[in-house]
């Protein structure tokens, strides 16, 4: 398989893990029988687009940090590909949701309202990777 074949194959699995991760599927719906808290919701949500961001870079052969940061990569990502700066503007406020909820008597937990917004803005960025994963 020929390295650009291989780093696209390992962007999209970027994306799935971000996505479908061990409980992200709650990331993309709020609503379930059992639902997760705004904590785990949030969390997931900034797991899913620092992924989409990892990803892009993991596809240009970029090299990027072991880092929780949405910022750090989305502006490598925005010099790939200008149209995903406003997404990435969107995203960077989920960067804390990777540790704020994640220990007890920390913060509480996001209200439903910040956990949808989470969601929401990391849907987008998530979608607008997928859609240049597969035009690349």
């Amino acid at each position: 398989m020929p390295p650009e074949d291989v780093r696209l194959e390992d962007a999209r699995r970027l994306v799935r893990q971000g996505r479908s991760g061990t409980s992200g599927r709650r990331t993309w719906s709020w609503a379930r029988p059992r639902p997760a808290s705004g904590g785990d919701v949030a969390f997931h949500a900034q797991q899913a687009a620092e992924k989409a961001l990892k990803a892009v870079l993991a596809w240009r052969d970029e090299p990027f940090r072991k880092t929780h940061s949405i910022e750090e990569p989305g502006r490598a990502c925005a010099t790939i590909d200008p149209g995903l700066g406003d997404l990435v503007d969107a995203a960077v406020p989920l960067t804390e949701y990777a540790w704020k909820f994640r220990y007890p008597g920390d913060a509480g937990d996001p209200t439903h309202q910040e956990a949808e917004r989470a969601v929401a803005a990391a849907r987008k960025l998530v979608v607008a990777v997928e859609a240049l994963l597969t035009s690349g």
